[in-house]
């Protein structure tokens, strides 16, 4: 009897959902990555001679602007598609089609584990003038980090498709959390790029 009271109990207790919104600690690294990410790439790019901005290891790899203009355009796009998360319903199933993404990216994306093909509207042209790279950059970063710092939406509820299947789909908070771990990625191709011999002296 006191079995059989104990089970019926057990399934009258709802099962603990977790709080989609960020937590404070989430907020803060979220804050702190996007902070490092930019100071990085500043110091990695600031004083570059246009040389040395243009000079790439080999035809089919990067140019340190190339990279650039990569990371500028991968956080119009990854902001985007956690605005596209957010414009969609909440999705009950939320934490289990989301579950250990956010431990794959900080484990895969800044320490640039891993080879993959950048989508064509993300590949960088070489065309886009350094100037224009970099006033995007501090405007697009800029928007993001207010984001971050005042949004109390649930932005682990909602979700959005992402190409490849490692990652399908991210929910908004880790599409936001994409955006410094991408750049930080880059940056670290950027001083393999200033590290590689032939590299411009000025």
């Amino acid at each position: 009897m006191k079995l059989a009271l104990a089970v019926s109990l057990a399934f009258a207790i709802p099962a603990f959902s977790a709080d989609a919104h960020l937590t404070a600690k989430e907020r803060a690294d979220l804050i702190q990555y996007l902070q490092d990410s930019h100071k990085e790439f500043l110091d990695l790019v600031t004083g570059l001679s246009d040389e040395q901005w243009r000079w790439k290891p080999s035809p089919e790899r990067w140019s340190v602007g190339e990279c650039a203009e990569h990371i500028v355009l991968s956080e119009e796009m990854l902001f985007g598609a956690a605005q596209q998360a957010l414009s969609s319903p909440s999705d009950p199933d939320w934490e289990k089609k989301t579950a250990g993404k956010t431990e794959i990216l900080l484990s895969v994306m800044a320490q640039r584990k891993g080879k993959a093909t950048s989508p064509q509207e993300i590949t960088p042209s070489g065309k886009m003038a350094r100037a224009e790279i970099m006033s995007r950059f501090e405007k697009d970063r800029a928007r993001t980090l207010k984001f971050v710092e005042d949004t109390q939406l649930p932005l682990k509820e909602h979700i959005a498709p992402h190409p490849f299947p490692i990652f399908n789909p991210l929910n908004a908070y880790q599409w936001v959390l994409y955006i410094p771990l991408h750049n930080m990625r880059h940056d670290k191709q950027i001083a393999e790029v200033k590290a590689t011999p032939g590299f411009p002296t000025n």
